[in-house]
Formats: C-alpha cells, sequence, structure tokens
C-alpha cells in the first residue's frame, strides 16, 4: 500500500531531510519520502502492517520536527505571511529605536539596562527560534538551525554584544522570511504553469445535466463541455465540432480541431462549439491526473547532486559545530581572551547551517520539472533530468517517431494475382490490427471486409500478421516473416517506389508485395541538428523496416548511424551494448509503440511520444513527449542541461561563499567577522540560491 501525506508547519528543508531518513529506520518502511518542496510525505508499506508502520512513522517526525502535522485534507495557506511580516517588522522598529538611544549615549553599551532595552526586539523576533531549539534538545536535536542561532545570539549576549545579538536576530528572521516567500512562489509558478485540473465535469444523466466531481464520473459515460471549460476526462467525441487550447498539455499555441470520432485529453480547453463525449478513462487514469503525477511525483526520484547535498549536509553541520567549540574552548587557553574567541566560534555556528545547499537544489530540479511540463514534456524525476543532461547517444525509431507514420499505399506488385486480390488478402488478414500499416492497407481497400472469412490471427512482433483467410494460412508483413513461411520473395524490377514492403504469401507460396510510404515530420531534421548542437556525438535510426527505406530516412536527416530490420530484440542488444561502451553512454531512445518497451525501459533516458504513443511505452519511459513532436527531445536535453547547470552552480556558490567566511573568521588573528556578514552566508547566500533556481521554470523558445 502506498499513501501520500501534506505537511503542515513545516519550514526546515534540513529538518526535512533528517524525517526521511529516520523515517527509513522504521521496521515495515518499503519507502519512504518526505518533499520539502511539494510538503508531502509518501509512504509504502505492506497493507497488514501499514497502520503500525504509519504510527511509528508519525513518531519519528514529531521526533525530528515537533511542530509538523501530518495531514490527509488539504493544506491552505492562511494568512501567516501577513502576521510573520508584522512581527519581524515590529521587531525590526524596537531594535532601530534601542539602538539609536545607544548611538545617542543614553543607553551604555555592555549595560544591563541597554539589555533590557534590546530585549523586547529579541524576544519578539527570536522566541519561536528559542522555543523550537528548546524542543529539539529535548528530542535529541542539537545541530539543527534553531539551535544554532540561538546559542550563536545567546553568546553574543554573553559577550557583552546586545546590539549584535538582536541584529542578527532580526536579519536572520527577515532573511527566513525572504527565503520561504521565494520558495512558496515558486512551488505556486509550478502549480500555475500546470494549472490543468479541472474542478467539475458536466454528466448527462436521464435527468438532464449534472454537475459533479469529476472522479465521480464512471467510464463510459456522456459528458457536456462547454465552450471555455476544460475537458475533464479522456473520451471520444461523439457530437459537436469546436477547436482546443492544447497549451497546458503541449506548450503550443496552435488551436487543434476536433469534431466526432476524435479522441479528446483532460486539460485541454473546449474555444468554441458545445461537444458531447463518451469517456474511456476515470479521473485517476486520465491524462491531467498522470501529468500531475508526474510533476509533483518528480522530485521524490532524487538525483546525484541531491544525494550527494544529504550526504554532504549529514557531516557537515557536526563537523563545523565540533570545530567552533574547539576554537572557543582552545585557543584561550594559550592566550587568554575568552570573548574574542567565543565570538569567532559564534561566527562560525551562524555560517554552518546548510539550507542554502539542502532548499536550492532540490528546487532546481523542482522548477525544471514544472518548466519542462508547461510546454508538453514530461519528465519522470529528478534523476531523469540529470542522465537527460548528460546524453552522448540519441537513438530514434523511425515510423511514428521521425515520421508520422500516416501511411499510404504508393504501389501494388501481384506474383501470380491480381492487385485486387493482394489487396484485398493483405486487408482481410490485417483487419484486427491497429498498427498505422494495417490501417493503410485497410483504407485502401476501402471495402468492407467479410469478417467471416477470418479464422485465427497472430501478431508476430517486428514481423507482421499470420492469419486464417478460407481455412488458408496467409502471411502479411516483411521479409523475415516470409521467410518464417518459406516463402521465396520475388524482387519487382519495375518497382522504383521507395517505402515500406509488405509481402502477402498464401503458405510458402509467394503472392506479392504492396508498398506503403511514410512521411517525415516536418521538425524530424531540425530535431537531429539540435541534439548535435547540444553536444549529442551520435544521433541513430534503429527501424524495423526495410534497408533502403531506413537508410532514406537517415540521409535526409544526416543521422550518424542507420539500422534497419531490427525486430524489438535487436533494438534491445544494440541499446545494450552502446549503454555499455564509456564513450556513447548514456544512451537516449525515443520510440512510439508497445514494441518498443523494452528498449525505453532499458535505455538511459527512454523517451515516448505520449499524444500516439501506447500505454505501455508511456509507462516505461522517463521522458514522455505531450504532442509527439520529436524537437522536443532536443528541448527537453536543453532544458535538463540549464536545470543541472542550477543546481550545480547553487552548490559550488554556497559552499564558496560559507568558505570565503568561514576561513577568514578561523585564520585572521584580528577581529571576527561580523554576525551580519555570517547571516549573511546562511540566510542571504540561501534567498540568492532559491532566486537561481527560479531560472529553471523558464524554458526558452528556440
Amino acid at each position: 500500500m502506498r499513501k501520500q501525506y501534506l505537511l503542515e508547519d513545516l519550514d526546515c528543508a534540513h529538518c526535512a531531510m533528517e524525517m526521511e531518513e529516520a523515517a527509513r529506520k522504521v521496521p515495515g518502511v518499503d519507502y519512504v519520502g518526505v518533499n520539502f518542496l511539494t510538503m508531502r510525505l509518501t509512504l509504502e508499506a505492506a497493507d497488514d502492517v501499514y497502520d503500525r508502520v504509519f504510527r511509528d512513522v508519525v513518531k519519528v517526525c514529531r521526533k525530528v520536527e515537533p511542530d509538523c502535522k501530518i495531514i490527509t485534507q488539504k493544506y491552505r495557506m492562511g494568512g501567516e505571511e501577513k502576521k510573520e511580516l508584522i512581527r519581524i517588522l515590529i521587531a525590526a522598529a524596537l531594535y532601530v529605536i534601542a539602538k539609536a538611544l545607544e548611538i545617542a549615549g543614553v543607553l551604555e553599551e555592555g549595560h544591563w539596562i541597554t539589555l533590557l532595552a534590546f530585549l523586547p526586539s529579541y524576544i519578539l523576533a527570536g522566541y519561536e527560534v528559542v522555543w523550537k531549539a528548546v524542543r529539539g534538545l529535548f528530542h535529541g536535536r542539537v545541530f539543527d538551525e534553531n539551535f544554532l542561532m540561538t546559542l550563536a545570539t545567546v553568546g553574543a549576549v554573553a559577550t557583552g554584544e546586545y546590539s549584535e545579538a538582536v541584529a542578527v536576530m532580526v536579519l536572520y528572521q527577515i532573511g527566513e522570511f525572504l527565503q520561504d516567500l521565494a520558495v512558496a512562489r515558486s512551488r505556486r509558478s509550478v502549480t500555475e504553469l500546470m494549472d490543468i485540473r479541472p474542478d467539475s465535469a458536466r454528466l448527462l444523466t436521464p435527468e438532464g445535466e449534472k454537475t459533479v466531481k469529476p472522479d465521480e464520473v464512471p467510464v463510459g459515460s456522456t459528458i457536456i463541455i462547454h465552450p471555455g471549460e476544460k475537458i475533464p476526462l479522456d473520451g471520444v467525441v461523439t457530437d459537436g465540432h469546436s477547436y482546443l487550447d492544447t497549451t497546458a498539455l503541449t506548450g503550443e499555441s496552435v488551436p487543434r480541431e476536433i469534431g466526432a470520432g476524435d479522441r479528446v485529453t483532460s486539460g485541454c480547453v473546449n474555444m468554441r462549439g458545445v461537444l458531447t463525449v463518451q469517456t474511456e478513462k476515470t479521473f485517476g487514469e486520465s491524462s491531467v491526473s498522470k501529468i500531475l503525477a508526474l510533476i509533483e511525483d518528480g522530485t521524490d526520484n532524487k538525483s546525484h547532486a541531491e544525494k550527494f547535498i544529504s550526504r554532504f549536509a549529514k557531516w557537515y553541520t557536526p563537523v563545523v559545530v565540533v570545530g567552533a567549540l574547539l576554537l572557543a574552548l582552545v585557543p584561550p587557553l594559550f592566550s587568554g581572551n575568552w570573548s574574542f574567541w567565543i565570538h569567532k566560534a559564534i561566527t562560525c555556528l551562524v555560517i554552518s547551517c546548510p539550507c542554502a545547499l539542502v532548499i536550492s537544489v532540490p528546487l532546481a530540479f523542482f522548477g525544471g520539472i514544472g518548466g519542462a511540463g508547461s510546454r508538453g514534456v514530461l519528465i519522470k524525476g529528478a534523476d531523469a533530468v540529470e542522465r537527460l543532461a548528460k546524453v552522448k547517444t540519441a537513438v530514434f525509431d523511425k515510423t511514428g517517431t521521425l515520421t508520422k507514420g500516416v501511411f499510404r499505399v504508393t504501389a501494388i506488385h501481384p506474383d501470380e494475382v491480381s492487385e485486387e486480390q493482394l489487396l484485398e488478402l493483405a486487408a482481410t488478414c490485417e483487419n484486427y490490427s491497429d498498427h498505422p500499416i494495417s490501417q493503410s492497407l485497410k483504407a485502401a481497400f476501402n471495402r468492407e471486409i467479410d469478417k467471416g472469412r477470418i479464422g485465427k490471427v497472430e501478431e508476430i512482433a517486428g514481423e507482421g500478421v499470420r492469419a486464417l483467410i478460407d481455412g488458408e494460412e496467409i502471411f502479411v508483413g516483411n521479409a523475415r516473416l516470409m521467410e518464417r513461411a518459406g516463402a521465396a520473395v520475388h524482387a519487382c524490377p519495375h518497382c522504383h517506389h521507395t517505402g515500406t514492403v509488405v509481402h502477402v504469401s498464401r503458405g510458402a507460396k509467394y503472392l506479392g508485395h504492396i508498398v506503403i510510404s511514410d512521411e517525415l515530420k516536418p521538425d524530424a531534421a531540425a530535431a537531429v541538428s539540435e541534439l548535435k548542437e547540444l553536444g549529442v556525438t551520435q544521433v541513430c535510426i534503429f527501424s524495423g523496416d526495410e534497408e533502403d527505406v531506413a537508410r532514406e530516412v537517415g540521409a535526409e536527416l544526416r543521422v550518424d548511424r542507420v539500422e534497419a530490420k531490427l525486430d524489438p530484440a535487436a533494438k534491445f542488444r544494440l541499446v545494450e551494448e552502446m549503454r555499455a561502451s564509456p564513450a556513447k553512454a548514456p544512451v537516449l531512445f525515443v520510440g512510439d509503440g508497445i514494441n518498443d518497451a523494452p528498449v525505453l525501459a532499458k535505455a538511459d533516458v527512454g523517451v515516448a511520444m505520449g499524444g500516439i504513443g501506447a500505454d505501455a511505452a508511456i509507462e516505461a519511459a522517463d521522458v514522455v513527449l505531450m504532442d509527439d513532436k520529436p524537437s522536443k527531445v532536443a528541448l527537453a536535453v536543453r532544458h535538463a542541461k540549464k536545470t543541472l547547470s542550477i543546481a550545480w552552480q547553487n552548490i559550488v556558490f554556497a559552499i564558496a561563499v560559507k568558505l570565503a567566511v568561514l576561513i577568514p573568521n578561523v585564520l585572521l588573528n584580528e577581529e571576527a567577522v561580523p554576525l551580519w556578514l555570517a547571516i549573511f552566508a546562511d540566510v542571504g547566500v540561501c534567498l540568492l540560491a532559491v532566486l537561481n533556481s527560479a531560472r529553471a521554470l523558464h524554458v526558452k523558445k528556440r
């Protein structure tokens, strides 16, 4: 059983990381994830022990963060932000008044009356921090930011630095407020980008239209969509004509015309006429639900950069705290001047908080996944973003991926039968198949097929169809299927058409072949050239089609390698070989059909065509393109590179600034770095890193 819960009053990314680590140690947990960005806890455990495991997980999480609530109802932000801002502003005003009195000479530096003057500001700004620090100590938490800030400011008070202690607390609270605001806005930005969840559905009942929640509509129901409304569930138009705004799903602004018989996808907006739609999926299985789940769950699959930060933060803060303790105790034993060294140690404690890294790096991936989703590129996790950014080899399936997959019969070459008989046999044999080639054969025959003639039918993956027609075994497919049938293929000297060749045989007797041509997608060439510009060293086509057809497409697109006449197992082996070569890996594979599902799962990055792609291919893939445009592969790679770059910029920037402040503070035998600069190295750096992460939301259009 796997469930998700919302988290309330979790305001520390580092605490979220500690909660997850503690929860993983609970016996019976199969998976647990605490996502600070989406404020969700995901728990998976066996059904028979789930309730017990959940209670134990709640207990350990509360030990780490006592104020955090794990709830099942929808979490709503109230007016807390406004109250927090008012509290901080009052605290800052009280500090300014006390500081002005000190500068004017009314208050004497270090005097107990001066302490009383600054105390209201400190209490108002810092009571929450001090209270959380005390509660944390009782729960065994020593190295969190509340404890560090409390220790640093109390230490400043103990050395007579009343003004600095209050200034540090006020600055810290201002920085925390701005940081929380930036993170919240980033969350809202992703939510707004993917604002495709429909609120209701107009269900057609015997009594008339009834407005219900989308998850209350059963499969096979009839719903009505008025102009301006979002389509709530996937289905087929039974009546009406309109244009759909697919921007939220595909990122494309050109409306799509639809009419009776066309499939519609949930999340699109009906622009003109009233549509009547018969639903094909429940709300939970519809496109809109799957898309939102992919976006929301994306950061649960952590990247190497995030795992590095988790390991770094686990050791970094305790090491700095122990180092600060030694700095406060050891040098004064030899030189005296305890207040000087204690002040240095306090500054180290303020700097040591790793929140800039713990928040900004996952936020960069969260924004990157959300930004890509707004352009119709669904990336299943931060780890997939990282692999996508490092791709060296891109492999494309041909039919339906680089080509439109809309075939038409361009030539018929019979052998011992008439053209009409050859086409009739092929269309009858392919009657039950939904493959594009089968559709083109049936379209060319353009007459009703007598299904009574059809006996047992077997679809052979990567080869074609074998069926009993009028009691005789008929084979329709490629040359490999003819070998299976024992039929000798006869070359036709008059055939000058390039395309997919479909051979037909009655048992081992060859009857002729039909040529079917496909057309390249308009952006196929751009996809290949852009990938090469992005540093992909090899672009390949792996096709099950005939050699001459695949090579003609490869030459037109200027790819580096073409492999033809491949069955799914052969594609799988070739991708496996590429992945084993350091010069070629990571390998990206782009496909659309159910036959591609094993290869999509095997590749380092599997990319499925979501619009026409089979469900199995979409489930197996790491990336789904909602509008089937191959050029979106290049967009995905480019945006993944940008996202990964932002994440590492944050890592390098945060560590560099902290070291730049820590090292002089420890080594220079002069006055310690001022606490306000240490605060900047903590919350200031975190705020800048969060703002930098927000850039990942924006996807550049080429």
